[in-house]
């Protein structure tokens, strides 16, 4: 007896392995698993109270989500995004943003065809397109993991599907310009593929950098995919809820993959949600404070270290993607990290990055004084090890 050939050809979750050795390491401080440490706001434990009273709350809601909270996501993605879903898009609410991307693969891709990934890539989605059969095809990023637009050009061919982006970037953090984005949006209209954007940390900025949303373009409707995450940004990740922004010809094929693989997103976790987008985003930038706070922490320590390459200081999520001065395994690293000296990274094996060793830093995880600890253990561990 054995798995599928497509599944064997997919790498390892790099986030159950880690959690594992943390797991078997008590008392372990881990800056590994992309979440933020804020609570949600109250008004989402209120909703969800208030939740299961009414017998409709025990049925399948619709497929694409409840009336309301399309409505009040529509409202948002006119008012901050400038995408205006009246020019043919049409929102499909998920269980997370990860889900969302996955749906949309279902929908687009046949086996053999090509989905470009600038590299390092968010493990997760080359994942996905392997599962599928898909063939993730790789383009270098600058130094400071900026796209290089001569390379993703010159990567298109007839099997290319869709070019993705994720801005701000996960591992990096990058956040791309809207020039560049434009530009790979006026590629994908020339070449009738579609343009992924993956927007799921748009609220999460700094240094006065701007998110650029490329599916506000006039006419970019009918080749742009748009993908977010409501959980990641209200800090209730646990939750599962995010959504896309899809082209109105792609819906009935959706419904298919949504109506085979989900049915219909969950009713109490869009009351959640719908709470959330009450609230409004304010929320999420005024916890954004804190996190500027723990990004400055984490970036002074890194620069005391002689172990790192000059880092790329970047403007987005909350990340920092470090190059290392070692010829050990990040794999193995990153589990003796763990094992001796109680601090967790990812290794930047997972996100296609094998010449040289990385590591993913994330600083939303950790209560500030914690993150001081964190770090000090982490730097001692590269000291000894490397």
């Amino acid at each position: 007896m054995r798995s599928s050939f497509s599944i064997d050809k997919v790498q390892s979750p790099i986030i159950p392995t880690v959690a594992a050795w943390v797991r078997g390491t008590p008392g372990t401080l881990s800056m590994g698993q992309g979440m933020v440490a804020y609570p949600p706001p109250s008004e989402i434990m209120q909703a969800c109270c208030d939740f299961g009273r009414a017998v409709g709350d025990h049925l399948y809601g619709a497929s694409l989500g409840e009336p309301r909270l399309l409505a009040a996501i529509t409202a948002k993605l006119l008012a901050e995004n400038a995408i205006d879903c009246a020019q043919g898009a049409q929102v499909m609410v998920t269980a997370g943003a990860n889900m969302a991307f996955l749906n949309v693969l279902l929908a687009i891709l046949d086996p053999g065809d090509e989905v470009i990934l600038p590299v390092p890539y968010y493990f997760n989605q080359e994942m996905a397109i392997r599962m599928l059969n898909g063939v993730p095809v790789t383009v270098p990023t600058t130094a400071d993991y900026q796209l290089c637009l001569e390379d993703i050009k010159a990567a298109i061919t007839p099997k290319t599907r869709a070019i993705l982006t994720v801005s701000p970037n996960n591992p990096t953090g990058a956040v791309y310009s809207e020039a560049d984005l434009r530009a790979v949006n006026a590629l994908c209209r020339t070449h009738g593929i579609y343009h992924i954007s993956d927007e799921a940390y748009e609220y999460f900025l700094y240094d006065g950098a701007q998110h650029f949303s490329p599916g506000s373009i006039p006419g970019a409707a009918a080749h742009t995919i748009s993908l977010y995450s409501l959980s990641k940004a209200y800090g209730f990740a646990s939750w599962r809820i995010g959504y896309a922004v899809v082209p109105e010809a792609l819906i009935p094929a959706l419904l298919k993959v949504q109506d085979t693989n989900l049915i219909a997103p969950p009713l109490i976790t869009q009351a959640a949600a719908l709470a959330a987008l009450d609230v409004g985003s304010s929320y999420c930038k005024v916890q954004l404070q804190k996190l500027e706070q723990q990004r400055a922490q984490v970036l002074n320590s890194l620069h005391s270290s002689k172990l790192l390459f000059p880092m790329a200081q970047t403007q987005g999520a909350f990340y920092q993607f470090v190059r290392l001065k070692t010829e050990r395994n990040d794999l193995e690293l990153v589990r003796l990290l763990i094992q001796e000296y109680k601090v967790a990274a990812i290794p930047g094996c997972a996100f296609g990055m094998h010449d040289d060793v990385y590591l993913r830093i994330s600083y939303g995880m950790l209560a500030r004084e914690c993150m001081q600890l964190a770090m000090a253990r982490l730097l001692k561990g590269l000291e000894q090890l490397c």
